[in-house]
C-alpha cells in the first residue's frame, strides 16, 4: 500500500486473507480499493486491521474480522478493525464490515494538538472523513486489550472534523456508538444503532488530556437515526449521552430511541458533574453538501438491506447479524469463538475484466460483473 500514484486495487481472488496480528498500512494517497471486484464470497482480512494514514483514498466492499488472533487477554494487542491516522483527509469508507475488533471496530483518529492554534489542530487531525453504509459491530469484551474491556464501535478522536457518518449499523458494541472526543465536529445521518451497552452516542472532552489547551466546543449533527435496545443495553441509557468537560452544540430532529419493546428513552442524558452543558442548536451546527436525509421511519429497512460488505452476496456472519438485528437477538461477546471462530473460506478466482467495471467509480456496467455465490441461509 505504498506504491505512489493514483491506483486502484482489484482482485481476482476471493477467501480470507490472515494479516497475522499486524495491521495493514496505506500510506500513499489517491488509492481505491475495490472489493467489490472480487469473486465470491469476497476478501475478508482476519487478525489485523487496515489503518488510512494518508489523503484521498476509498475503501469499499471489504470484511475486517479482527478477533483475538488467539493472544492472552490483556496481552496489548489492541487493534482497529478500520480507520484514519495522522493528519488523514478526503477518505471514504463505504460498504464495509468491520466486527471483533480489540480497539475500534472503525475510527477517526490523529494527533490531538499538533501546532499551536485550534485551527491548525483541527488541520492535522483526520478530518473529512466519511463512514457511509456500513456494518460496525461486535467489538471484543475482556479480550487482549490492554485495558481489558474494549467492546468499542468508533472513536471520533479530539479536535477531528468535517466527519459524515452516515448509513451505518452499529450493533453489539459496549461503548462509542460513536465516542466524540474533544472538539470534534461532526454529522450523524440515517444510522442504525441496535443493542448498544452502557453508551449509545456519547462526547467528552477530558480535561485531563487537554492539559492548559483552550477547550473546544464540540459540534454534532444528529439527523434521522434509530436507536434500538437489547439483550446487552442497560435500563439506564439516552441516545446521546454527554461526559467530562467541554460544551456540545447539538441538533437533533426525527430520530426514534426505544427500548425493547418499543418504549421511549431519552434523547439526551449525561455522566458528568462538571458544568459542562448540551447547547441545543435550532439549526445544524454542520451539514454535509449533497445529503438529503430519508425520513427515520424508514432507515431499519434500508440499513438492514444495504449496509455492509457486499450486500449482494454477504457471508454467513453478516447473515447472522443482521438477522440477530431484525429480530431483536444477540449480544455484546468477549472472543469471536463464542460464535464460531474466525471464517474458512475456499479461495476463489476469476479474472478482472475491466470492461465490465466504470473505471471513474467502480460501479459495475452490468449486474453479473458483481459476482454473488451460493447464498448464506438467512433465518
Amino acid at each position: 500500500m505504498a506504491t505512489k500514484g493514483p491506483r486502484i486495487v482489484v482482485f481476482e481472488v476471493g477467501g480470507v486473507i490472515d494479516l497475522g496480528a499486524k495491521e495493514l498500512k496505506i500510506s500513499e494517497p489517491y488509492l481505491t480499493i475495490a472489493g467489490q471486484t472480487a469473486p465470491s464470497p469476497g476478501i475478508t482480512f482476519i487478525r489485523g486491521g487496515i489503518d488510512v494514514a494518508t489523503h484521498d483514498v476509498v475503501v469499499q466492499h471489504i470484511r475486517v474480522r479482527v478477533g483475538d488472533a488467539g493472544l492472552p487477554k490483556k496481552s496489548g494487542f489492541d487493534c482497529d478493525a478500520m480507520g484514519t491516522s495522522g493528519a488523514a483527509h478526503d477518505v471514504i469508507f463505504d460498504h464495509n464490515t468491520v466486527t471483533w475488533a480489540t480497539d475500534e471496530n472503525m475510527s477517526a483518529s490523529g494527533q490531538r494538538f499538533e501546532g499551536s492554534d485550534p485551527d491548525r489542530w483541527r488541520q492535522m487531525a483526520s478530518h473529512r472523513v466519511t463512514f457511509s453504509n456500513n456494518i460496525i459491530a461486535e467489538g471484543l469484551t475482556f479480550a487482549t486489550h490492554a485495558k481489558i474491556e474494549h467492546s468499542k464501535g468508533s472513536l471520533i478522536h479530539d479536535n477531528a472534523n468535517d466527519i459524515l457518518i452516515v448509513n451505518n449499523l452499529y450493533a453489539h458494541n459496549y461503548e462509542r456508538n460513536p465516542l466524540l472526543k474533544g472538539g470534534v465536529r461532526a454529522a450523524m445521518i440515517n444510522n442504525l444503532i441496535y443493542d448498544p451497552g452502557q453508551r449509545a452516542v456519547h462526547y467528552n472532552l477530558m480535561a485531563e488530556e487537554w492539559g492548559d489547551k483552550a477547550w473546544q466546543v464540540g459540534k454534532l449533527t444528529l439527523v434521522g437515526t434509530v436507536l434500538r435496545a437489547g439483550i446487552s443495553t442497560p435500563a439506564n441509557l439516552a441516545m446521546v449521552e454527554l461526559g467530562g468537560y467541554g460544551d456540545l452544540e447539538l441538533y437533533m430532529k426525527d430520530n426514534i430511541a426505544v427500548d425493547q419493546i418499543g418504549r421511549p428513552i431519552p434523547f439526551t442524558g449525561r455522566y458528568t458533574t462538571s458544568p459542562a452543558k448540551i447547547i441545543t442548536m435550532k439549526e445544524p451546527p454542520l451539514w454535509p453538501p449533497y445529503v438529503t436525509p430519508m425520513p427515520v421511519e424508514k432507515v431499519q429497512q434500508y440499513v438492514l438491506h444495504n449496509a455492509g460488505a457486499r450486500p449482494w452476496d454477504r457471508d454467513y456472519n453478516d447473515v447472522r447479524l443482521i438477522a440477530d438485528v431484525a429480530e431483536g437477538r444477540g449480544y455484546i461477546i468477549a472472543s469471536q469463538d463464542e460464535l464460531h471462530g474466525y471464517p474458512v473460506q475456499k479461495p476463489t478466482a476469476r479474472p478482472f475484466n475491466p470492461d465490465d467495471w466504470n473505471l471513474n467509480d467502480m460501479t459495475p456496467k452490468n449486474p453479473a460483473a458483481l459476482d454473488s455465490g451460493s447464498k448464506a441461509k438467512g433465518t
